[in-house]
């Protein structure tokens, strides 16, 4: 890409969608909220850990930014449903 900022912009629209999502599913409470809670407490755990060894194995920031925007177009996909 000629900006490399483009993909991480990208990411911050992206992730918002996600967020809004969440958020909705939460407020109507129950045990999807519940689940839901503990999914995204997982994820989070999961990808940092996924992009602390892509880092550490050499790989790039590009890596790591391309990587959450699977992760988050897997969600939106999901939570969309």
């Amino acid at each position: 890409m000629l900006n490399p900022f483009l993909p991480a912009l990208m990411l911050a629209f992206e992730a918002q969608k996600v967020i809004e999502l969440r958020l909705v599913r939460i407020a109507w409470g129950g045990a999807e909220a519940q689940a839901e809670m503990v999914s995204m407490v997982g994820e989070k755990v999961v990808a940092a850990m996924e992009a602390a060894n892509t880092l550490m194995a050499g790989g790039s920031h590009g890596d790591v930014v391309s990587r959450y925007r699977e992760l988050v177009a897997d969600n939106t996909r999901r939570l969309s449903a």
